[in-house]
């Protein structure tokens, strides 16, 4: 597991509770935070491996990981459980994310100096061995995975478009196909 899903030590242990479930499921965790404030809030982002979530998905995914949660008991000051997607600028966790999201536009963050900076922002190459390779104004460059301590895609119109034509590739069921419910109304004695 690396950090860009799961940063600090309570992150990582959250995500050893909740990746089996998860992916029990047959989603993928991209990313767990465990966020302060006056209540906790524990974000959960989640997806399918060939991408696609939507609402339903993740109230399957909040209400099993709200069990597997209440029964390890993990957190013990009160929490906000939040499942989303990753959205359109998502965050780029695992090394195969370089790879599906190669040709668009990406922000990198380094944990130390490379070369005199730490924020690199181009467009994907894909990855080599376990490189991100990204193609910034001095030429590709490549930074290694461990090296990462945050990545996420720009939102351009790109991606928008990109993103468009994978929702109308995977519609919404239409729901006027389903079988119409009849409510019994007479009374009962």
């Amino acid at each position: 597991m690396t950090d860009l899903i799961a940063k600090t030590a309570i992150d990582r242990r959250l995500a050893e509770i909740v990746t089996p479930t998860i992916e029990g499921l047959g989603f993928e965790l991209v990313r767990i935070r465990l966020m302060g404030g006056n209540t906790k809030t524990l974000q959960i982002m989640a997806d399918r491996p060939d991408g696609g979530i939507d609402v339903d998905d993740c109230g399957r995914i909040s209400t099993a990981v709200s069990a597997v949660l209440d029964v390890e008991d993990p957190i013990e000051e009160a929490y906000t459980l939040e499942v989303s997607s990753p959205g359109i600028d998502r965050p780029l966790t695992r090394l195969k994310d370089f790879d599906a999201w190669k040709g668009y536009e990406a922000k990198i963050e380094t944990a130390e100096m490379i070369d005199g900076r730490k924020r690199f922002k181009g467009e994907l190459a894909g990855t080599e061995g376990d490189e991100v390779l990204i193609e910034i104004e001095e030429g590709t460059i490549g930074l290694r995975f461990d090296w990462l301590s945050d990545a996420k895609l720009v939102l351009t119109d790109e991606l928008i478009t990109e993103m468009l034509r994978q929702k109308k590739a995977h519609p919404a069921p239409d729901e006027t196909q389903f079988d119409h419910i009849e409510e019994d109304t007479s009374e009962e004695e």
